[in-house]
């Protein structure tokens, strides 16, 4: 199949800027059925955008909960990784929650998570049944103490913005995640999978559970990557099956700045 000279130059000028914007993309190939299309990742998550708020009984063990705070340091990872969400938190069921935080993996109530937080969403792995929430819950209380992974943290903010070079949408995709791969491997590689990040805990109870959301390495997965496995979304790094939207449990639409006056 050839596409017109035009056609190329034009899809190929939306693809630097979208690198510039830090939007990852998909170029999808004319079918049957379809024409060539492009699919651009998408950061809007709020109830008035086709979602719902919903209460805590709602969600289910092994829940994913995304959340965001009025914190400098929130703000920092939400502005690295150009998304609306900057921590990742496990649901266990009963109304208890395990995360990885500066201090360490603790649990704690999910109403404590929703008090403090400006925005908490829900999303759900499919096929997760009471066996595999139980793994998964048995395997987050054990980790309780583990020292929070800061190297990995701070190793995976350059590899955030490095990586948009592999994801441009003239790239098929077995090129982008070679590309991903050997960028993750050189610049991630000091990481360590024995303490954990948010984002990075929460993949790894799946994974140790048997219910691996992604092929990736924990250690490459941002919060923000995690909201882009959502269902019509397009995810920087390829989810085993997209996460299903369940609701927000809490939703602040962030503050709108006024011009000065005269």
């Amino acid at each position: 199949m050839r596409i017109p000279f035009r056609a190329a130059a034009a899809i190929v000028a939306a693809g630097a800027a979208l690198l510039l914007s830090a939007c990852a993309a998909r170029l999808d190939l004319p079918t049957k059925d379809n024409g060539l299309r492009l699919r651009v990742q998408s950061s809007v998550i709020a109830p008035g955008n086709g979602g719902e708020l919903i209460a805590a009984d709602a969600l289910a063990p092994g829940d994913i909960l995304l959340t965001s705070i009025a914190t400098v340091n929130s703000f920092g990872i939400r502005l690295g990784t150009f998304s609306p969400v900057s921590h990742a938190v496990l649901y266990l069921g009963d109304g208890q929650i395990a995360e990885a935080v500066g201090t360490g993996v603790r649990a704690r109530p999910l109403a404590e998570v929703v008090d403090e937080e400006q925005m908490v969403v829900a999303f759900r792995v499919p096929g997760v049944d009471d066996a595999g929430a139980a793994r998964m819950r048995e395997w987050a209380m054990s980790q309780v103490g583990t020292s929070y992974n800061t190297v990995g943290v701070l190793l995976n903010a350059p590899f955030v913005l490095n990586r948009r070079l592999c994801e441009l949408p003239l790239l098929p995709t077995a090129v982008s995640h070679y590309c991903m791969s050997g960028m993750a491997m050189v610049q991630l590689g000091a990481s360590r999978d024995d303490q954990f990040f948010c984002s990075q805990f929460v993949l790894e109870a799946y994974r140790q559970a048997g219910l691996p959301i992604t092929n990736a390495d924990p250690r490459w997965v941002s919060p923000a990557d995690l909201l882009h496995m959502r269902e019509g979304d397009v995810p920087s790094i390829a989810a085993t099956q997209p996460l299903r939207y369940v609701g927000h449990l809490k939703y602040n639409p962030p503050p709108i700045l006024a011009a000065d006056g005269p």
